[in-house]
């Protein structure tokens, strides 16, 4: 826990595994011991635990949430060059992935108050004629995208949809868990998520049983019979020891998440009269917060305030995907205009969250920002 004479991180992983040392050092060594270091029991009791907990009927552990989104794609069994509609205000990873498998993206625009997919930017994409195969949402710092919305769009148009949970682990929408609402749903375990591994790791989930078993297959080369490839796939397994810290950390999961949403409530109070957009949420929804996001028009200078005063942000995302060198005029856009997403990237900020944050380090936080601000305004 941060004091006023230590710096205040964005994320700190290294406080989750504090936290629980000795129930994942256990963990760890189980795995060690077995000598089964690839797949296994332990990878197939975090699958059905994982499962069970967000309500769908099959997990598949993959090496990374990137290779999830490949891999659930291409589970679709979509034709090569299909087009896949997805935000551009992202991690490049959703869209870096539809490209992996052989597809071709369509970057839409964002509502501005959730920074998720704009269902009129997806109407007006469907509506123009464009031959969208699937789309991803992703629901986007911790909280749902508008699923009442898209999905019924995208079952209209037989479009298929993936959920991208990268940052939403335990969210729900209306009572049900993200990810068991689409055909496929995809999770990141990077080590700064909700549900942190100490490595990569990723999960692809769904309720279709032929679809879970072609994940499974994909994931290793192929292989329904060792050695032998019955369709080109790939290395992309869960490793077990990643798997045992997850079976840990998960645990613990709806815990975390509701700290997460008491150290939100606090920066909410204390930032209410400031000069900052403060997140919206979706009604209907929780939101688990993996990050806390502001706005400010100068977002900067605001970062510079807080990075000397020992605090540390980050920019989730600085660049839309539409503009970065290696996408700008050579993909698909919207139609309409990447507006919201361009605004967003110029004034989003990301201040301090994670469980083991404490109430002091909140007050740091706040007052930090109140002081910065009330400094531009004179």
């Amino acid at each position: 826990m941060a004091t006023r004479d230590k710096p205040v991180p964005q994320a700190a992983p290294i406080a989750s595994y504090r936290a629980a040392r000795s129930r994942i050092d256990r963990a760890v060594a189980r795995v060690l011991a077995s000598g089964r270091y690839i797949l296994g029991p332990e990878v197939e009791a975090f699958e059905r635990e994982f499962a069970a907990y967000i309500g769908c009927r099959h997990a598949v552990g993959v090496a990374s949430g990137t290779d999830a989104l490949i891999l659930a794609l291409r589970a679709l069994g979509l034709p090569p060059g299909t087009t896949v509609a997805t935000a551009s205000h992202t991690a490049v990873a959703t869209v870096a992935a539809i490209e992996l498998a052989g597809l071709a993206p369509l970057l839409l625009d964002i509502d501005p108050a959730t920074y998720t997919l704009a269902p009129a930017a997806f109407e007006r994409a469907l509506a123009g004629g464009l031959r969208v195969g699937a789309a991803i949402a992703v629901h986007l710092y911790g909280q749902a995208a508008d699923l009442g919305a898209l999905l019924p769009l995208a079952r209209r148009h037989g479009v298929k949809v993936i959920e991208d949970c990268a940052q939403s682990h335990g969210a729900t929408l209306g009572g049900q868990r993200l990810g068991s609402f689409g055909d496929v749903a995809c999770f990141s375990f990077y080590p700064t998520k909700n549900l942190g591994a100490f490595g990569d790791a990723g999960a692809v989930l769904t309720d279709d049983a032929a679809r879970a078993a072609r994940v499974r297959a994909l994931r290793e080369y192929g292989w329904r019979e060792r050695y032998v490839s019955a369709t080109p796939g790939m290395n992309s397994r869960l490793d077990p020891i990643q798997a045992a810290v997850l079976r840990v950390k998960l645990t613990g999961l709806d815990r975390a998440n509701a700290r997460r949403a008491a150290l939100a409530a606090r920066y909410d109070r204390g930032l209410a009269n400031a000069d900052l957009g403060l997140p919206q949420l979706r009604p209907g929804a929780t939101h688990v917060f993996h990050q806390y996001v502001v706005r400010a028009k100068r977002r900067d200078d605001l970062r510079a305030a807080l990075d000397r005063a020992g605090i540390g942000t980050a920019v989730h995302y600085p660049m839309p995907v539409h503009l970065q060198p290696a996408y700008a005029g050579r993909v698909a856009l919207d139609p309409g205009g990447l507006g919201e997403s361009e605004r967003a990237a110029r004034e989003v900020l990301s201040l301090p969250m994670f469980p083991e944050l404490g109430a002091a380090d909140i007050a740091r936080v706040v007052g930090t920002i109140k002081a910065s601000l009330c400094d531009a305004g004179t």
